[in-house]
């Protein structure tokens, strides 16, 4: 999907470096073993076992770009709520160690750091065997 390049009609232009990151953190999650890609709510998730792993969102700048990411490790959680603009995850999710880290405020977490944390509420999500498919790569 391409950013939008006018900002109006109740989007946003998509700023080309969250998109490029958006892009990459999605192929990583959807390249663990039995992940696949299901849109409900018209936003993009990856599942695990039938179960989301990491929230998305949308790409076309109807909302602005993040994902959202379960963290069970304290430290890996508190990290995560000092990326800016970063939040406990709505509808209840923040109280089961849910976070939302927006992808373009300035300073934004590195995408690599973004994998690992996608890895981790994969690895909090998914099935003992798939996680020894992973720890076998």
């Amino acid at each position: 999907m391409e950013p939008d390049d006018e900002a109006g009609g109740g989007t946003v232009a998509v700023p080309r470096n969250a998109l490029k990151t958006w892009d990459k953190v999605r192929e990583f999650a959807l390249g663990l073993p039995g992940a696949a890609e299901e849109f409900p709510w018209g936003e993009t998730v990856a599942k695990v076992n039938k179960k989301v792993f990491v929230f998305l969102g949308v790409s076309d700048g109807s909302y602005p770009m993040g994902v959202t990411v379960k963290l069970k490790d304290a430290e890996a959680h508190a990290h995560a709520l000092t990326s800016p603009g970063a939040e406990p995850a709505g509808y209840g999710l923040g109280k089961a160690g849910w976070v939302r880290v927006p992808l373009a405020e300035k300073g934004s977490p590195a995408t690599d750091l973004l994998c690992d944390w996608i890895e981790e509420s994969y690895r909090a999500i998914a099935p003992k065997g798939l996680i020894a498919e992973l720890d076998a790569r």
